[in-house]
């Protein structure tokens, strides 16, 4: 039989080759083993809102279809609600003072990612933890409000979807009316009381407000108690038209407040579609299903090992002019035609 001798070299020749190979190999199998290992694993998304569980009966607002554009995103992108996704609620029912305790609970649940809707909730999340990864919707100011220090780069465990661009927003929204309501010069702005601290906001507010020939009277709610006493406010003042960006509060209280304007006959402006739908004047504001998806893309980075730090606060590329013409009639005025060519929308 042939006898075969390998030398010293040539041992260490084959050695070496068959180790590279075998860390190529590793290098091959690893990735696929640690896919594999995620796949496996069910991430929690904890749902942080100041809304109810369930919506009560009457129209549908902007804090319901989260189920749709949210979960239903997250799906589309491969998270499957009962396999390797699992929803953890906390709500607080209409009652923002419970976020910070709902908050508290999400973190000792230890779920993968909070995300957040409106400012209230952004802020008693990030108050709450450090470290769990946080999306929120609904901001319309974040850097205003402290939620993120940085739009490119918010750094920390915290990023999400702003509402707006930036104060410039707030003269916009304001032009709008004036081209409706001429004759208006006694604005009530419905402020949340959250937005109180937001820096900088009174005063771009009020710049804007003096800009476009309006005398302003801010009127702070935190609960829909505070309401009342704030529409007394403004009948005293003798006010003439209404504006709100849109929060939470605002939102579920939206049929007190137009059913409120429309009864005084007083032109409003909002930040949000839905008021217009319900039969308020005019809004501004960018389209809540594009956001909400938006921000789903932003957890399923996460969840697939990006920081949120890392992801820049997306702004709204787009925004929709709403007109209610048939508000606009009830409240005898006339809407100029530019502004009708303009709009996206204009309800009848």
């Amino acid at each position: 039989m042939r006898q075969f001798q390998i030398s010293k070299g040539e041992f260490r020749n084959k050695s070496a080759a068959l180790f590279i190979l075998a860390l190529a190999l590793a290098l091959l199998v690893v990735p696929g083993a640690a896919e594999a290992q995620q796949a496996g694993k069910v991430f929690s998304l904890g749902i942080l809102s100041s809304h109810p569980a369930r919506p009560p009966a009457g129209p549908i607002g902007p804090e319901w279809p989260y189920r749709v554009n949210v979960i239903g995103r997250l799906k589309e992108l491969g998270w499957i609600e009962g396999q390797n996704l699992k929803i953890e609620g906390a709500f607080g029912e209409g009652r923002e003072e419970r976020l910070p305790q709902l908050a508290d609970d999400l973190v000792r649940r230890h779920v993968d990612v909070i995300w957040t809707t409106g400012p209230a909730a952004a802020l008693a999340a990030k108050r709450a933890t450090t470290t769990i990864p946080i999306v929120f919707w609904g901001v319309s100011y974040p850097l205003e409000l402290g939620i993120i220090s940085n739009i490119a780069r918010p750094g920390g465990n915290i990023t999400g979807m702003a509402m707006s661009p930036g104060l410039e927003l707030l003269g916009k929204q304001l032009e709008f009316l004036r081209q409706i309501a001429p004759a208006a010069t006694r604005l009530a702005w419905i402020l949340p009381s959250e937005m109180v601290g937001a820096a900088g906001f009174r005063a771009a507010l009020e710049e804007a407000a003096r800009g476009l020939g309006f005398e302003l009277a801010i009127h702070v709610v935190g609960r829909s108690e505070d309401f009342d006493p704030a529409f007394a406010a403004m009948l005293a003042a003798r006010t003439q038209a209404i504006a709100n960006v849109g929060n939470p509060l605002t939102i579920r209280e939206r049929m007190r407040i137009i059913e409120f304007a429309n009864r005084n006959r007083l032109p409003s402006t909002f930040g949000m579609k839905e008021f217009v739908q319900a039969g308020g004047l005019v809004s501004y504001s960018p389209d809540v299903a594009v956001t909400q998806r938006r921000s789903a893309e932003y957890i399923d980075k996460i969840f697939r090992g990006a920081l949120p730090g890392d992801l820049p606060v997306e702004q709204p590329s787009r925004y929709e002019l709403w007109i209610n013409q048939g508000t606009a009639k009830a409240l005898g005025l006339t809407v100029p035609q530019s502004l009708l060519l303009l709009a996206d929308e204009v309800i009848q």
